[in-house]
């Protein structure tokens, strides 16, 4: 695989709409574009887990799981605290639409990683065919909180060519549970086929 450099994530950007911003300013290119990869900015959403309302997270049950997570949102203000150890999910302001005959994998920022903060934990896979805002798995390593602000440049994204277009891309698959997915997703491992 190869990996787009600015020039041509400009163009996917520009000519094809692979990144766009739905809701809340628009994308800066000059700031956020990087020489091989865009920074995407938190969005305002939140998904907390009451931690104190669950003896524990049962895959093969997952209708509890809704009960114990709770919607938050965050201005740019005030900001969301991240607590040490705690795992939030968070959303991106872009929205990705990425072509059938790319990739994209998200990675966190290093200046956050310095403060403890992983960005996105897992999952930083996007499939070709993908189309929505990402959910982010922000996960405090450090020993103090962290105060986070939507509209910030928290990671980024890679796009990397494919050897050939996929035959089956994301949206067309009948497991793509994630596909158009807006604000801070939960696990929808309950539509999962076993």
């Amino acid at each position: 695989m190869t990996v787009l450099s600015d020039r041509d994530l400009g163009e996917l950007i520009e000519d094809e709409g692979a990144v766009v911003t739905e809701d809340g300013p628009d994308m800066d290119l000059d700031l956020q574009l990087g020489p091989s990869s865009l920074d995407l900015r938190l969005g305002y959403e939140f998904g907390v887990l009451e931690t104190r309302k669950v003896k524990a997270i049962d895959t093969q049950r997952m209708d509890t799981y809704s009960d114990i997570k709770e919607r938050k949102t965050a201005d740019t203000d005030t900001g969301m605290v991240v607590h040490p150890g705690e795992f939030v999910l968070g959303t991106t302001l872009e929205t990705l639409d990425v072509p059938s005959d790319l990739v994209a994998r998200i990675e966190g920022r290093s200046s956050y990683a310095r403060l403890g903060l992983i960005p996105h934990a897992a999952a930083g896979f996007v499939d070709p065919g993908f189309r929505g805002q990402i959910t982010l798995e922000i996960q405090n390593l450090g020993n103090v909180p962290i105060t986070i602000y939507p509209e910030d440049r928290i990671c980024q994204v890679v796009f990397e060519t494919m050897t050939s277009e996929a035959e089956n891309p994301y949206g067309e698959k009948k497991d793509s549970k994630y596909m158009q997915q807006s604000g801070a997703t939960a696990s929808r491992l309950d539509r999962e086929k076993r």
